[in-house]
């Protein structure tokens, strides 16, 4: 008698053939050809075509068992070369089951069943904002396969991919197939569209609780080598905003005593695919090689893996192989552990630790890396987790590539999380940095970690879609404050003052200063960029030509095409109007004491003749 077994077929959030005998797969051969036809209203008509070979005449198969990941699916069919098949399906947590009873079973030595299983769904395919992402799991287990062959069809309106991951060569029309050792064990993502646009409204809650006046700032989001970001408003307005050497921008206030601040931040991001080149000296990278908490660069353990790995390439392969990301640490919002405590305790890592871990190994392999935390687009938080905080979201890893000359985020959380999808060679447009941790590790705090007591379930992160993002030049203002009088013995000192009035950062430049006699005549002064709503000090130094001058100047600033003159006056010390009223009112001073005195003796030798 022919024992008979039902097979199962996992597909979770990657694939999983396993049958519920541990010896199926020596006993049946399997050959698939799956077709995931994305339709131009983003439903993705999927078919399983499966062909089973019988390697046994001691065994038949009968039925077949599919669980998708997917939540949502419709119209499902199935069939055999003996008629249709009426599925049943199962919802459950992981998505639905889907269960046939063939027709005909399995019988016999090298017999074959072809079969096929169809159904919609809207979770492969998604328009979000400017861009098309079409993502299909990764393959798990492939020896157990004798063949596992995918085509992805997508609309000819969406022309040519921006990015195809794993990246296997051209894209032909409006198809792209894939074999199992194309594939390995990484799923398929692709992309179109050349840039993501984000509008942001943030939130920022401040508080004094001192007896005295503080100074203190938040982080807005930077523009970076992967982002253009415009601040359209900061509500009230900050003293300042600075850049600090990571980049970031940091909005000044002062508090008062027991002053609480609400501050609301707008603006928008443009989110690109490829880093702009950011050129960085020897001793501007030293500074990203440094052990920081959280980097324990000095530990043996680190040290000695670190050796081992290498390359930005091999610690990332690592990071996504060995840690476990633990979905119940963000539940229990448990703290961060960093890089040395996860390495010894792989098993519960959230995007934190894989994050720490990462930058340790790089920065004791001499290669630079840093954090970025921010915002991350993601519709499947089992396949691309949020787990930073709840607001910020997320965190990831950047290292500089010296070869490129630039710094190339990373993300191995994700790259875990998916079952292999590729977040080495190139990331995504889902990914907007609010700020970059690397010459501290726990500092800036990003947008979103800004709470006072009582209001953590408080919503400070809003995030939309955009439509544009139209150029906008940066926008300087400036002004001087040089004085109308000087002494010609002394040097003529004043301040340009610079104020970016746009809504993006502006770039390095220089203001020019002339005058006519006054010395230098002509110099250039450079000066770094300045952040929306930022201002500079530029301190002036001139001197006169000989400490005889008497006379007027006109000291002339310029800065793009825009001047502006002030007219100072030089005097001889002994004649300028400040020195002779000066003697005036000192020669008024000893004369009115002489007649003091002089009336005072005169009073006393009246009292002794008396």
């Amino acid at each position: 008698m022919k024992k008979g077994f039902v097979f199962f077929f996992l597909l979770f959030f990657f694939f999983n053939l396993a049958a519920n005998l541990v010896f199926a797969k020596n006993n049946f051969k399997t050959d698939y050809s799956v077709t995931y036809n994305v339709l131009e209203n983003a439903l993705t008509h999927v078919t399983f075509d499966v062909t089973f070979t019988n390697s046994t005449s001691q065994y038949y198969a009968s039925s077949y068992s599919i669980q998708v990941g997917f939540k949502n699916i419709e119209n499902v069919l199935a069939r055999d070369p003996d008629g249709k098949i009426i599925p049943l399906i199962t919802k459950n947590n992981d998505g639905n089951n889907i269960e046939i009873n063939f027709n005909k079973k399995v019988v016999g030595l090298d017999q074959k069943l072809p079969f096929a299983i169809s159904f919609d769904t809207r979770d492969i395919a998604q328009k979000s904002g400017k861009i098309w992402d079409i993502n299909i799991p990764g393959l798990a287990k492939q020896i157990e396969y004798n063949t596992f062959n995918v085509e992805v069809i997508v609309p000819k309106f969406l022309g040519s991919p921006s990015y195809i991951k794993p990246d296997i060569g051209k894209f032909v029309g409006a198809n792209l197939n894939f074999t199992k050792e194309e594939l390995g064990e990484s799923g398929i993502s692709i992309s179109f569209g050349n840039e993501e646009i984000y509008n942001f409204d943030l939130l920022y809650h401040l508080k004094n609780s001192n007896l005295f006046p503080i100074k203190t700032e938040i982080a807005l989001p930077p523009s970076t080598n992967y982002q253009e970001v415009k601040i359209n408003d900061i509500d009230p307005k900050p003293i300042n905003v600075i850049q600090d050497g990571d980049g970031n921008w940091l909005a000044q206030y002062i508090l008062t005593p027991s002053k609480e601040l609400d501050i609301r931040v707008k603006g928008k991001a443009k989110i690109l695919l490829r880093p702009k080149k950011v050129e960085l000296s020897d001793d501007e990278l030293k500074q990203y090689l440094k052990e920081q908490p959280y980097w324990q660069t000095s530990k043996k353990e680190i040290k000695d893996l670190a050796l081992k790995l290498k390359t930005p390439y091999t610690i990332y392969k690592y990071v996504v192989d060995n840690l476990i990301y633990d979905f119940d640490r963000v539940e229990n919002s448990q703290p961060r552990v960093g890089a040395l405590e996860v390495l010894k305790n792989p098993d519960s890592a959230v995007c934190l630790e894989f994050t720490d871990l990462f930058i340790a190994l790089a920065r004791a392999a001499g290669i630079p890396a840093r954090e970025v935390n921010g915002f991350a687009y993601t519709q499947n938080e089992k396949e691309r987790p949020l787990s930073l905080i709840k607001d910020v979201l997320h965190a990831w890893p950047e290292y500089y590539d010296s070869d490129i000359k630039t710094w190339v985020m990373v993300d191995p959380t994700w790259g875990n999380t998916t079952g292999g999808v590729d977040y080495f060679y190139t990331l995504d447009f889902d990914h907007f940095a609010f700020i970059i941790k690397g010459v501290n590790s726990t500092y800036p705090i990003p947008a979103g970690g800004y709470k006072i007591s009582g209001d953590d379930k408080t919503k400070d992160i809003n995030i939309e879609f955009g439509d544009d993002f139209k150029e906008t030049l940066p926008t300087l203002s400036f002004g001087e404050d040089f004085s109308n009088n000087y002494f010609s013995a002394a040097m003529v000192t004043g301040n340009v003052l610079i104020k970016n009035v746009g809504s993006v950062i502006s770039n390095s430049q220089s203001i020019s200063i002339t005058t006519d006699f006054l010395k230098p005549q002509s110099q250039k002064i450079y000066f770094g960029k300045i952040p929306p709503f930022g201002s500079i000090s530029i301190p002036v130094a001139l001197k006169s030509p000989s400490i005889l001058t008497n006379k007027k100047d006109n000291i002339r600033i310029a800065l793009n095409e825009n001047y502006l003159s002030k007219e100072v006056k030089i005097s001889l010390f002994i004649l300028n109007e400040w020195t002779i009223g000066g003697g005036i009112l000192f020669v008024s001073i000893i004369f009115a004491i002489t007649i003091i005195i002089y009336k005072a003796r005169n009073l006393l030798i009246f009292k002794r003749k008396g």
